[in-house]
Formats: structure tokens, C-alpha cells, sequence
């Protein structure tokens, strides 16, 4: 155990708001998950507890492992895990089944573990990772749009478009996250705004044809205008329930909650573990804990940037931004649909919600951070040995 915590290397500071949001996220899951046990009569909740356990411990160990990589090397394991993602993600699509009344081709069933994985979540990691790559690439190039759509802008649509129909969410955050990534790598605006258009026509198209054949994705686009019409339109309490018990929880809540455990709504609101565990927080917190857990992700929002500032290479600073924004965005919007501030979207709260493989997914891209901010690390170690070298003693040890 010694000889790990001395190859620990990294940002001190990610690694404490990882750590601490790991180790709060017991807390809540333990108090949720009795929802699953009581009233849903799914397992226990020491067996659910065990189970986040498990895979936040083996989550922890893809950080670590992660974290040992030379940055470089991403750039090429970034060309052979694109085709991998995009078989993955064509096979989730083709199995077009069905879980609890929920479209299931979000999820693929790993064997022998008997986890579901969600390929999306890997999708997302090594799609930012090439983009970074393809614009670390063309820096210093004058390259016309046509240039960028094979390389570029291929692989993306065709991530986007193999999650789509079954995560509208996903899929949307991805390609804001690539917009945003290509922005800050100085891809030119005017093709970014007709990326843009061309997006929103590509949906629109989907849009109407899966209304007009609706046997191709049920459930699925009927889903997402029924929860913007709800969002627009909250009186209608029963199609809008999971806000409703939500605000219940947070309202309750107080300025200082309930305390461990004692949450109500937990027992009423759907998804508490996962999707709307930020309510349930702040009803056995309040808004103490609900601002604390919110300035830890700011703070990693920091951190993240100042790795990306700190490193000297521009893949290395596409990079981090890249994989480490989407973790504090997803997070921030997890938030806004708790207090109503967004539409509902299915994502789950980075780090907090009840294990799953969005977790582990979460600590590949905090891996990859760390190991650009290990780089940076190393040489700055070896710039402050050069400062101190005495003159005098390297003159005559050359002589």
C-alpha cells in the first residue's frame, strides 16, 4: 500500500476532490437505495451499497492505472479505440430491446460480471481524446472545411448519430462538448455555425421521420417532447411528476436538512439513487450541503483548468480540456433538472450517483488528466533542479 501512495503523481488537489466526492457519495447512495429495496423490491440496500463500493474501488484503480500513461500515448490509443467505439455503439443500437419500459440499447450486458455497460460513456472519452488529437494536428495548418469533414467531422456524426436514438441527452452534450473543444482549439467560427445548422437539421430530419414511422424508435421521441412540454409547462403535475417529488425534497430540505437518512421523498421520487440524487442531498442536507457539493465540482473545474493551463503542449492542453469539461457540465446539468432549471435528461451526477459504468468512464477521463498534469509535473521538477544547480559546480565538474 506504501508503494502506491508513493507512485501516486498528479494534481494533489483533483485527486482530494475525487477522493472526498467518492467517499460523500456513500452517504447518500446507502440513504437512496433503500428506495430500490422497500418500495421497488430490488436487492438490499447493504447489497446495493456493496455493489457502489466495488465499483468505485475498481474505478479508483483506472485512475491509477491511467494516470501512469504518458500523455502521448493517447493520441494513438485514440485512432484504435474510435473504430472499437463505433462497432460498440452499432451493436448497442441493433439490439433494440427493451428494460422496465426503458429503450435498453443504451446498454450492452458485459459477461460473466453481469454489468451493464453503456457504450456512450466510452464513446464520449475517446471522441474528445481524437478530436483533441485532429486539432493538435492542424494548429499551425490553414485548412478549408472540406478538409476537416472525412477526419473530423465523420467520426463525429457518426457517434452522435449511433446515440442518438436512444439517448437524445448524450448525444446532445457530445456534440456541445465537441463544439466547445473545437473552439478553444481555434477551428474557425464560420464552420463551427454551419456544423451547427447542419446539426440541427440532421435532428429535425430524425425527428419527423421517427414520428411519421413510429415502430423505428418507440417510446423514444414521444419521451423527449413530453419532458420539454413538461419543463414549459409545470401544472401538469402528473406527467411532471419526478420534478415534483424532486422540488417537494429540496423545498423540505431547509437551509441545513433533514439529516443523514432521513430523507422522505426518496421512497417517492424515481431514480433518487441516480438521476434526481442531487434533490435527495439537499433534503438530508440542505442547501449547505447542495452549494458544498456544487463548489467541490467548481473546484475540479479549476484544477482542470489550470492543468490545461500549466501544460505546455497544445494536445496536452486540448486534452485535458476535452475530457475534463463534459465531467463538470454533466454535473452542473444533473443539478439544473433537480431544481427544475433544465428539462429531465437522464444523466446522472459524476462521482455521486449509485454505481454504474458512467462512473468508471468518469475516472478514465480524471486518469487522463492526472497524466497530463504528471508531465507537467515532471518538468517542472526538472526546471527547479536546473534553477538550483550551482554554475560553479557544473563549470568544474566539465573541467
Amino acid at each position: 500500500m506504501r508503494t502506491v501512495f508513493e507512485n501516486i503523481k498528479g494534481d494533489k488537489a483533483i485527486w482530494a476532490v475525487v477522493a472526498l466526492l467518492a467517499l460523500f457519495s456513500f452517504l447518500p447512495v446507502y440513504s437512496a437505495s433503500s428506495n430500490l429495496e422497500y418500495v421497488v423490491g430490488t436487492g438490499t440496500t447493504m447489497g446495493h451499497l456493496v455493489k457502489h463500493a466495488m465499483l468505485l474501488i475498481l474505478g479508483f484503480g483506472i485512475i491509477y492505472g491511467v494516470h501512469r500513461i504518458p500523455t502521448h500515448f493517447f493520441k494513438g490509443l485514440s485512432l484504435i479505440a474510435l473504430p472499437i467505439v463505433l462497432v460498440l455503439l452499432g451493436f448497442t443500437l441493433a439490439q433494440g430491446t427493451t428494460n422496465e419500459g426503458a429503450n435498453a440499447s443504451r446498454w450492452i450486458q458485459l459477461p460473466l460480471v453481469g454489468i451493464k455497460f453503456q457504450t456512450s460513456n466510452l464513446a464520449s472519452v475517446v471522441l474528445m481524446v481524437y478530436v483533441a488529437r485532429y486539432l493538435t494536428k492542424i494548429k499551425d495548418k490553414t485548412i478549408t472545411f472540406s478538409e476537416s469533414i472525412l477526419p473530423l467531422w465523420l467520426p463525429v456524426f457518426l457517434v452522435v448519430i449511433l446515440i442518438l436514438p436512444a439517448n437524445l441527452s448524450t448525444a446532445a452534450i457530445i456534440f456541445s462538448m465537441v463544439l466547445m473543444l473545437c473552439f478553444l482549439g481555434g477551428y474557425p467560427i464560420k464552420y463551427l455555425l454551419g456544423i451547427v445548422g447542419s446539426g440541427i437539421l440532421c435532428l429535425t430530419l430524425f425527428v419527423l421521420l421517427a414520428k411519421a414511422v413510429p415502430d423505428i424508435f418507440p417510446n423514444r421521441v414521444d419521451t423527449w417532447m413530453s419532458r420539454i412540454e413538461n419543463f414549459r409547462n409545470p401544472a401538469d403535475t402528473e406527467a411532471d411528476y419526478q420534478i415534483e417529488k424532486a422540488k417537494i425534497a429540496i423545498a423540505t430540505g431547509g437551509i441545513v436538512g433533514k439529516g443523514a437518512g432521513k430523507s422522505i421523498q426518496k421512497n417517492f421520487l424515481p431514480e433518487s439513487y441516480s438521476d434526481f440524487i442531487y434533490a435527495i442531498i439537499i433534503e438530508e442536507y440542505g442547501l449547505i450541503g447542495g452549494f458544498t457539493l456544487m463548489f467541490f465540482y467548481l473546484l475540479l473545474l479549476f484544477r482542470i483548468v489550470v492543468v490545461a493551463n500549466g501544460n505546455q503542449t497544445i494536445f496536452g492542453k486540448l486534452l485535458v480540456l476535452g475530457v475534463g469539461l463534459p465531467i463538470v457540465f454533466q454535473a452542473l446539468i444533473n443539478m439544473a433538472v433537480a431544481v427544475e432549471l433544465f428539462p429531465v435528461t437522464g444523466q446522472t451526477l459524476p462521482l455521486i450517483s449509485r454505481g454504474g459504468t458512467s462512473s468508471w468512464m468518469t475516472c478514465l477521463a480524471i486518469g487522463i488528466i492526472l497524466s497530463a498534469s504528471v508531465k507537467e509535473e515532471v518538468k517542472k521538477k526538472s526546471r527547479s533542479k536546473i534553477d538550483d544547480t550551482n554554475p560553479l559546480e557544473v563549470l568544474s565538474g566539465q573541467l
